[in-house]
């Protein structure tokens, strides 16, 4: 379980000496284990921030972020960062280096064999549904729905609890993208990790969290639910905005298509996203 507590992240302002530029303030939630939590908000309003405080690439000003009831702040950075997973829009492969060897770095990194790393290799594309000789590619050889599935495999190689995921699949075209998700969907229930996604895609955010956490300007927490909760009752003008709607007299509604998915329309029938989880 990952909690935040009351965390407030500040930077010196540009213009001044003395300013600050709030990024998030006085932000608490809960992310349950082995659930997908999504942060969801317009740019600017500290997804990534908290997002990156997990790992302790963004340490708080005030506040505290626990790991199973322990301070992160008291880990060893390094080593903490070794044990979660992070997945990144561009997936931010090692270009000098094979897929095979992208994948294998943490393994190798927390002392893996040379051998283990190899089996860590097989697993992790064959998980992923990339055939084994697409190990042996340069990052400029795949195409950018390849180059994502590469990374989500490179961040769980070395089988962490936590997956942190920054927009992931936001640079890539809708169709790989819808498959990206399934795909990301698939891996959490059979692995049952903890992942933090960060979006700005509603339709994104309803596919993919069992929680949806969304964030208005300073991290601030405008609504907390699950995708049923917040499309049937979204707690005011912003939430409903943000999913869609052009006016507080639409509304949302579900509708069950031929395959038996749970489609999201607004009153005028226009699709929202669908709902994958119970």
């Amino acid at each position: 379980m990952i909690s935040f507590e009351s965390v407030t992240k500040t930077y010196p302002g540009a213009r001044r000496a003395g300013e600050e530029v709030v990024a998030v303030q006085d932000t608490s939630f809960t992310v349950d284990t082995g659930t997908i939590t999504v942060l969801a908000g317009s740019s600017g309003c500290g997804k990534t921030t908290l997002l990156r405080m997990v790992n302790r690439m963004v340490t708080p000003t005030s506040g505290m972020v626990r790991i199973d009831g322990n301070d992160i702040a008291d880990l060893n950075p390094v080593k903490l960062r070794r044990k979660i997973g992070y997945v990144m829009q561009h997936a931010g492969l090692l270009p000098h280096k094979t897929v095979a060897e992208n994948i294998a770095v943490v393994p190798q990194l927390n002392g893996a064999t040379k051998a283990a790393a190899q089996q860590a290799v097989a697993r992790m594309l064959d998980l992923v549904e990339l055939p084994a000789r697409m190990g042996q590619r340069y990052p400029a050889e795949l195409s950018g729905g390849q180059a994502q599935r590469v990374g989500v495999a490179r961040a769980l190689a070395d089988q962490p609890n936590i997956l942190l995921m920054d927009e992931p699949f936001g640079a890539v075209d809708p169709l790989v993208r819808a498959g990206l998700q399934q795909q990301l969907l698939d891996i959490q229930q059979e692995l049952e990790t903890t992942i933090v996604f960060v979006t700005h895609d509603m339709s994104e955010a309803l596919r993919l969290g069992h929680q949806i956490i969304l964030l208005a300007e300073h991290g601030h927490i405008v609504q907390q639910d699950s995708p049923a909760e917040l499309v049937a009752n979204p707690a005011n003008a912003f939430v409903e905005n943000f999913l869609g709607l052009n006016g507080n007299q639409q509304s949302l509604h579900t509708r069950i298509t031929d395959d038996g998915r749970t489609l999201v329309v607004d009153a005028h029938g226009r699709p929202a996203g669908y709902l994958e989880q119970a």
